[in-house]
């Protein structure tokens, strides 16, 4: 199980170098407050003294410590080719010949007790731990300031040694309440929030400082690890500075878990004093003097305290964290893997040869642009209708619900048709249905289905600019890449669209003027409610027989027009008798001129009545002049009854039957309409923009000199495959490090 914590030194190597915080990797998270013995833990457990130390924040980046075991006849990590490194970097006018005998075995890693490197010197060897720990100041300076300013960025320093047990520490600023230097005010909560970052991976092991001389019930340590660890299961207390606490107390209660009981165990241990450190002190005296204080005052406890326990403790924890969380650690990497290859597959490979390339993104484009109008693309949208199913629902939901909802007789009032049936058969008066009446109304009713087929022109032009950013995944990806050929191609695809449109609409002005060209009374669907005009027609003629028995002569006696009062005074007599009184009538008079003051009085100045609109003065005059109700009084109220009953019965059933020929008709033209329509718009926009797409976008396109510098690759496409490709082959070294881990290193 040794080997485990190697494993994870080099999965945190590898993912050091991508800087990624996406694997979260089992470690120790040292946490505590300011001054409460973090670092002198911490240096304890290496056994030399190389972090910066003082009064006040001394820690104020994170500092990832890995601690290797390097035993003197290992192999792995002592290797002659650091040494000519080293040297080279510190000597330039180093002389392998004559230095080799000098400082390859004295200098070198070979014989080496101990030696660290940090991340950011590479390769560099630090054997003097002095230089680490001035390494540390000025790299924390570079990046915090000088003046007790905090970064969240970490310091990578790994310590080879054999006197080390294998681990990975975390060492991160201790708590504070009161900004001092150039610290902002809120100092506090960013400590804490780069704690709880921190300490917040499950897969890390919580190391809880608290001094001895200071409440247990007060530790900020405690709080803050209980917080994100309530069971208690990934947290081990150390309480620091057993020898300075008050006389006549002692920690035994708080040791043994009786004051606050922590679920993986309290450890307390012995620390240098600042007059140590000053004074030099060695760790192996420190750890000397901390035995024998533990067996003075703890003896019963001794052998479960005291550093070399805690680093045992700390060693035997590690080990058996990772083994538990290695089986996810595993999958996670496997699935960040797959996650990482398709992201670098949809940025696509470097550009090589252009014109290649160029012509392949538009066979491409050209291919998915069809496919997403014939309905056949790889990825169909979910969310909403595109491409040639929106197009669908245009014809046939909008255009076709548009016609349905227009009325035949929309706009057209019976007025309307009244008036067009007495203009149309000028001084005559309408004995029959007029047949330019009925053109000109339904010609009327039939112009208003050109606007709603220009508007599904208008829609369907706009789905196809629209099929542009809705035509594959693969193919928007490629438009991400190169910003400057996607313009193009959309300045194409527009221009193709815009250069279609007016031969559409003028299609589709022309069917609805081809129906108005020729209104064909003989179409087969028409042909039935046209031969109710004749059946109409002879019902209004028994009606006038029935009432009128004037009409009955067909070859009347001419007479003067002296005779008409005789006809008036017929006419009085009339009503009691309905035998021979009427034959002096029409003997008496020619036939026409009986008829030819009656018609007019009865079809114009009697249909109104039955309408809202009024006649005008003037024509009011007109229609009583005509009729003779000037000087013919008796006249008129003789013929009233029979005659205008006659007149306007004709009228409204003339009415009618020009109302029920249009709407036969309107919805003839209005289904050929809605049949014609959708088709002009496939033959002249949809399929030709289908078929000449791509050698449109070869013309305008591949042909250009522009080409080259439309394949210029945007720079923030470019920045994220690199580091894409850093990333998948950062997990793909870690996968090859965790399969290395075989059953028994497990156990």
């Amino acid at each position: 199980m040794e080997a485990l914590i190697p494993v994870i030194n080099k999965l945190q190597d590898v993912f050091n170098t991508v800087g990624a915080d996406a694997i979260q990797l089992p470690q120790i998270i040292v946490l505590g407050t300011q001054s409460s013995g973090k670092s002198s833990v911490i240096e304890s457990l290496v056994g030399r003294s190389f972090l910066p130390r003082g009064p006040g924040i001394v820690t104020r980046r994170p500092l990832v410590l890995q601690l290797v075991y390097s035993p003197k006849d290992s192999k792995e990590h002592r290797s002659a080719e650091e040494v000519y490194r080293h040297q080279e970097t510190e000597n330039l006018s180093w002389n392998p010949l004559v230095q080799l005998s000098q400082t390859v075995f004295s200098k070198g890693t070979i014989n080496l007790e101990e030696w660290g490197k940090f991340l950011h010197t590479k390769e560099r060897i630090h054997a003097n731990f002095d230089e680490i720990r001035q390494e540390i100041e000025r790299e924390t300076d570079r990046m915090a300031g000088s003046n007790k300013g905090i970064c969240p960025e970490p310091i990578n320093l790994k310590i080879y040694s054999t006197r080390v047990v294998n681990l990975t520490l975390v060492d991160l600023p201790g708590v504070t309440k009161v900004p001092i230097g150039d610290q902002p005010e809120d100092i506090e909560s960013q400590i804490r929030n780069l704690i709880i970052k921190y300490i917040s991976n499950p897969n890390s092991i919580i190391l809880a400082v608290t001094a001895a001389n200071t409440d247990m019930a007060t530790s900020e340590a405690i709080k803050m690890a209980k917080e994100v660890d309530p069971d208690g299961r990934r947290t081990l207390a150390v309480v620091t500075k057993l020898d300075l606490m008050d006389a006549g107390t002692d920690a035994i209660d708080i040791l043994c878990g009786r004051v606050i009981p922590v679920k993986l165990g309290i450890i307390g241990v012995v620390n240098r004093s600042q007059q140590d450190i000053i004074d030099k002190k060695t760790i192996e005296d420190a750890l000397k003097d901390e035995a024998t204080y533990l067996q003075r005052k703890y003896p019963t406890i001794a052998t479960r305290n005291g550093t070399p326990y805690l680093a045992k403790t700390l060693n035997r924890l590690l080990m058996h964290h990772i083994r538990d969380c290695l089986p996810e650690l595993k999958v996670r990497v496997n699935v960040m893997i797959s996650q990482f290859q398709s992201l670098l597959n949809s940025y696509g490979e470097d550009v090589s040869d252009k014109s290649q390339t160029l012509l392949q993104i538009i066979t491409k484009f050209a291919s998915a642009y069809c496919s997403t109008i014939e309905g056949t693309a790889r990825n169909i949208e979910t969310t909403e209708l595109c491409g040639g199913a929106r197009i669908c629902y245009i014809f046939h939901e909008t255009f076709g619900r548009t016609l349905d909802s227009i009325h035949p007789l929309v706009g057209l009032s019976r007025m309307d048709i009244l008036t067009a049936i007495r203009n149309a058969t000028g001084p005559r008066p309408a004995l029959f249905v007029p047949e330019v009446s009925f053109e000109l109304l339904v010609k009327r009713q039939i112009r208003r289905l050109e606007d709603p087929s220009l508007r599904c022109v208008e829609l369907v032009h706009e789905e196809m600019q629209r099929i542009v950013q809705h035509c594959g995944t693969e193919v928007q990806q490629e438009m991400q890449r190169f910003p400057r050929l996607h313009q193009r191609i959309v300045d194409v695809v527009t221009q193709l669209l815009r250069t279609r449109l007016p031969a559409t609409n003028s299609m589709v002005e022309n069917l609805v003027a081809i129906e108005l060209a020729y209104i064909n009374t003989k179409h087969p669907d028409f042909h039935r409610e046209a031969a109710l005009v004749s059946g109409l027609l002879k019902s209004t003629d028994g009606l006038v027989e029935e009432h009128s028995p004037m009409y009955r002569q067909k070859t009347p006696r001419p007479t003067s027009t002296p005779h008409i009062p005789a006809i008036t005074d017929g006419h009085d007599r009339s009503p009691p008798s309905n035998e021979s009184p009427a034959t002096p009538q029409v003997n008496g008079s020619p036939e026409n001129k009986a008829m030819t003051p009656q018609k007019p009085v009865n079809l114009l100045p009697e249909v109104p009545s039955h309408t809202s609109r009024k006649l005008s003065d003037r024509e009011q005059h007109d229609c009583d002049v005509i009729g003779g109700r000037s000087d013919h009084t008796t006249y008129q109220k003789c013929n009233t009854k029979t005659v205008e009953g006659i007149s306007m019965m004709h009228l409204n059933q003339m009415g009618d039957l020009v109302e029920r020929l249009i709407k036969s008709y309107f919805y003839i033209v209005r289904k050929s309409i809605k049949d014609s329509v959708p088709k002009a718009v496939m033959h002249f926009l949809v399929n030709f923009v289908k078929d000449n797409l791509q050698s449109e976008l070869v013309t305008h396109l591949y042909k250009s000199d522009q080409a080259e510098n439309m394949l210029n690759e945007s720079e923030h496409i470019a920045q994220r495959r690199k580091e894409a490709a850093d990333m998948l082959k950062a997990l793909q070294r870690a996968s090859q490090i965790i399969s290395e881990i075989r059953e028994t290193h497990m156990w």
